[in-house]
């Protein structure tokens, strides 16, 4: 029985461009333990053109939870940001609201 991520990889193989995809795998990562990969996943998937709004807010909670608030803040800021020039007021939304719970800007 193959997992989840060998199923997300499989389709990958076909579309490797495919975001939605990448993110999965980036999440499924996560799931196994796999942090580097995430947040290398998830990066990339931010730096991207046009960045992929989800994967900041996903990044800010991951570092969030490993105590790394400054880094998760710069992120929150950063998805915010990308957020509002797509036009995604519900995303920037929040991600505002994540960045109040912690702390001061």
């Amino acid at each position: 029985m193959t997992s989840r991520r060998e199923r997300i990889e499989e389709m990958l193989k076909d579309d490797p461009a495919d975001i939605f995809l990448r993110y999965s795998l980036a999440l499924e990562w996560q799931k196994e333990g796999e942090f580097v990969l995430s947040q290398a996943g998830l990066r990339d998937l931010m730096g991207g053109s046009p960045p992929y709004v989800p994967a900041f807010f996903m990044a800010a909670k991951f570092l969030a939870e490993q105590s790394e608030i400054e880094p998760a803040r710069t992120v929150l800021r950063q998805g915010i940001e990308a957020a509002r020039s797509q036009g995604d007021m519900h995303a920037a939304g929040e991600m505002s609201e994540f960045l109040a719970t912690l702390g001061s800007f």
